[in-house]
C-alpha cells in the first residue's frame, strides 16, 4: 500500500458525518456537498488546511465511496431515511470500509486485540500495522486519526490512565436486517477475499463494534449478495 492509499488523515467526528448524511440526501452535486460540509466542519475548527483535509475525507466517505461500489453506495442512500439517527453509524462505518482499505486494516487489528482482551494503545496499533503493510510515512498519523475517530463514534473508549483504549464490543445494535446485511456486504466488498463463509463473515474482527444477529435466510434477501453451498460451508460473494 502506498502512502497515498492510506488517506485517512483527519479525525472525523460523528456529528459531522450525521450532518453530511442529511446534506447528501438532498444533493449529489459535489460542489454543493463540499460547501455544506465545509460549513459544518468550520463550526468546530478554524485552520483552513485542516478544514479542507477534513472535508476531503468526509466527501470520500459519503460521495466517492460510490467509486468503490456504486450499488452499496446507492443502498446506503436508500436506507438512510428508514433508520434512526443512532443507527446512522452503521452507514458511516460501512461507507468508510468501502473507501478506505486502511480503515479496514486498522479496525481489524483493533477487533483482534478485542478478542484477546489485551490492552490497546496507539503504539501497539501502529506496530501491528507497520508489520502488516510496512513503515509508511503517513501510517502513524493516520492510525491515530482512525483511533480518534472511532472514539468519537463510540466504538472505542479512551481510558486516560495509561493511555489505553477499550473496544466497545457489539455496542451498535439494530433490529433492521437490511441494515445488518448491508454492512456485511460492505465488509465483504472491502475484504481481500472475493468470498467468505457466512459464519466467518459475521465474525470479521473489523466488525467488532456491531452486534450481528441476522440469520442466513434474511441475509439471502440482499440482492447484492450471492450465497452458495460449498461442502460444509455457505459461501458468500458479491453479485457483479
Amino acid at each position: 500500500m502506498s502512502d497515498k492509499g492510506i488517506g485517512f488523515n483527519r479525525t472525523i467526528f460523528l456529528n459531522w458525518l450525521d450532518a453530511t448524511a442529511d446534506i447528501r440526501a438532498q444533493t449529489s452535486e459535489l460542489s454543493s456537498l463540499r460547501d455544506g460540509i465545509k460549513e459544518i466542519v468550520g463550526r468546530d475548527i478554524t485552520c483552513i488546511d485542516a478544514i479542507r483535509k477534513s472535508v476531503d475525507v468526509i466527501v470520500n466517505i459519503w460521495h466517492k465511496s460510490a467509486e468503490a461500489n456504486s450499488g452499496l453506495h446507492t443502498q446506503a442512500l436508500e436506507l438512510l431515511p428508514t433508520i434512526s439517527i443512532t443507527e446512522r453509524v452503521w452507514l458511516h462505518y460501512g461507507l468508510t470500509l468501502l473507501y478506505y482499505p486502511f480503515f479496514r486494516q486498522t479496525t481489524a487489528i483493533l477487533g483482534q486485540f478485542a478478542r484477546t482482551g489485551e490492552p490497546i494503545t496507539r503504539q501497539i496499533v501502529k506496530s501491528r500495522l507497520s508489520a502488516e503493510i510496512g513503515h509508511l510515512g503517513s501510517l502513524n498519523r493516520s492510525s491515530e486519526r482512525v483511533v480518534a475517530s472511532l472514539v468519537s463514534w463510540g466504538a472505542l473508549e479512551h481510558q486516560k490512565k495509561g493511555n489505553v483504549y477499550t473496544p466497545q464490543l457489539k455496542k451498535y445494535k439494530t433490529a433492521n436486517t437490511n441494515l445488518q446485511s448491508w454492512l456485511l456486504a460492505c465488509a465483504l466488498s472491502s475484504h481481500p477475499s472475493d468470498q467468505l463463509p457466512f459464519a466467518d463473515l459475521i465474525r470479521l474482527p473489523e466488525l467488532f463494534p456491531f452486534q450481528i444477529t441476522i440469520n442466513l435466510d434474511a441475509f439471502r434477501a440482499n440482492p447484492k449478495l450471492s450465497v452458495q453451498r460449498q461442502g460444509m460451508w455457505d459461501m458468500v460473494e458479491l453479485r457483479t
